[in-house]
């Protein structure tokens, strides 16, 4: 067995990372070993991808929605092949420079599955490795499904990496996964359906305003089907036959392509965790709030790998593993500060959250003052010509302090991180207003939000 590491990182994605490169930089003798290139599924499979090919179907919606407003999309389209060799042109790249980073930050970089062999050591590809610390994060992988012919489905790396675009798609689920890959698919000529079992789709948003964008999906050919599920996927002379189960009701739907958007779960089930007596549970590794495992001491865990209270979002992933470096260094523990972390359903437009939902905050009791406004007809949204755009704030009105804050419209993306900072801070709502804006601007719109 190789001379013990201070610390082995299993997972090189964003959380693993963050912690190899300051634990390196602390002057530890740290490994990273991950199966799959260096990045991670924001970087290579997931976040920035994505919203490479939202820039092409923006381009589509924005040049659709002035169309005789002084500007002709006659013959406008997307080149699905050309956007996918400008999506190549960034993630290409990110997998040798992220490895030259920790090299050159003195992190020692392995390819290869590891499992622990236990609580001390772990092996990768047969080779024994001991340390004194490990940190597991290992990101998330597709949830199992279990309908006949679900070898038909494709995951969401699956559809970053399509090389032409069939005309008809099915999206098994309704969180963001489903949403944004099919306002990326419509603006692209496809007809797309999403089957979703549960009442509402996109739960952890504000309901009003997901009734908004379901509406705004369906103008752009997006059929959003609730309280309904896959029966059966079989294959067809024309694609595939999709069986659609809404109560004792069965419909038959053709598709070519069937894309699994039902939710994603730690990827721990190659680690051998029993091994290390590291227990575990469906959102994870078993950890206390300063992210170390209750079961063994050694072993630390973060981002989608860690079960915790924070958001399964990069930002929060990034944190979790500096904050676990830090906990791991200085013996120290520190827990991570959730609040006001912001999340984005990067449709078009997007639909944006932060803080409390209206009904969490009535069901804790709370008094709220909650300020709504449609403002597809404000000058920000007229201007792009959007119809569809609204705000909704909940507020304290014995502190004037910001409990959540939803907004759905174009360019509200950037427009929730001022909420989310006004959230973290405390800021009051005179002290927001009080702010004066570049006009015009969306960020500008601010204060009548208030």
């Amino acid at each position: 067995m190789n001379a013990p590491y201070d610390l082995m990182v299993i997972g090189a994605g964003m959380a693993g990372i963050a912690a190899a490169n300051r634990c390196a930089a602390h002057g530890w003798r740290v490994g990273i070993v991950d199966p799959l290139p260096y990045g991670g599924t924001c970087a290579l499979r997931g976040c920035d991808p994505k919203k490479i090919l939202r820039r092409g179907a923006e381009i589509i919606d924005d040049a659709r929605l002035l169309q005789g407003r002084g500007v002709d999309a006659t013959g406008l389209a997307l080149d699905w092949s050309g956007l996918m060799r400008h999506k190549r042109g960034f993630t290409n790249d990110v997998p040798h420079d992220v490895e030259a980073r920790l090299r050159k930050n003195g992190v020692r970089t392995f390819h290869g599955s590891a499992r622990f062999v236990n609580a001390d050591a772990l092996q990768i590809d047969g080779e024994s490795f001991a340390a004194n610390r490990f940190l597991i994060a290992t990101g998330a992988r597709p949830r199992s499904l279990e309908f006949p012919g679900r070898e038909h489905m494709i995951d969401s790396t699956e559809f970053l990496s399509l090389p032409d675009l069939p005309p008809r798609i099915v999206f098994v689920g309704g969180g963001l996964v489903s949403f944004e890959f099919a306002h990326i698919a419509a603006r692209a000529g496809a007809d797309c359906v999403i089957v979703d079992h549960g009442e509402r789709p996109l739960r952890a948003f504000d309901p009003d305003l997901v009734d908004l964008l379901v509406r705004r999906s369906e103008q752009v050919g997006i059929h959003v089907h609730n309280r309904s599920s896959i029966g059966a996927v079989n294959r067809s002379a024309t694609g595939l036959q999709v069986d659609i189960h809404w109560g004792d009701v069965v419909t038959s739907i053709e598709t070519d392509l069937l894309v699994h958007g039902a939710g994603r779960v730690p990827d721990l089930d190659t680690l051998d965790l029993e091994a290390a007596d590291v227990a575990s549970g469906p959102r994870g590794v078993d950890v206390f709030g300063h992210l170390q495992s209750r079961s063994n001491p050694r072993v630390f865990a973060a981002g989608d790998s860690a079960d915790t209270l924070g958001e399964r979002l990069t930002p929060v992933a990034v944190f979790e593993g500096k904050v676990a470096a830090s906990n791991m260094i200085k013996g120290s523990r520190t827990v991570p500060d959730y609040s006001g972390v912001p999340s984005t359903v990067f449709t078009i437009p997007e639909l944006n959250r932060v803080g409390m939902l209206e009904e969490d905050a009535v069901r804790d009791g709370r008094d709220v003052d909650v300020r709504f406004h449609d403002t597809s007809g404000w000058y920000s949204n007229y201007r792009v010509g959007e119809t569809t755009a609204a705000t909704k704030v909940i507020i304290d009105p014995a502190t004037d302090q910001i409990l959540g804050a939803h907004l759905l419209g174009p360019g509200y993306s950037e427009v929730i991180n001022t909420f989310a900072l006004a959230i973290k801070l405390g800021l009051t709502t005179r002290q927001l207003k009080s702010a004066t804006a570049t006009y015009p601007s969306v960020g500008s719109d601010v204060g009548s939000m208030l």
